[in-house]
């Protein structure tokens, strides 16, 4: 089933979007974790800017 997704993401308006990583440090702990989103291309810098 995976590989159908993927192969979705490659054609068609799947190119419009970019799955996004980033790392986010706990406040509580200190420990840090990662926040993944799939956002569209048009909005990539607003998610590494806001927290």
């Amino acid at each position: 089933m995976a590989k159908k997704v993927v192969a979705t993401l490659k054609t068609g308006s799947g190119k419009n979007f970019t799955k996004c990583i980033k790392m986010v440090k706990s406040d509580k702990t200190g420990a840090y974790a990662f926040k993944t989103e799939v956002v569209p291309n048009d909005q990539i810098k607003e998610f590494f800017e806001k927290k």
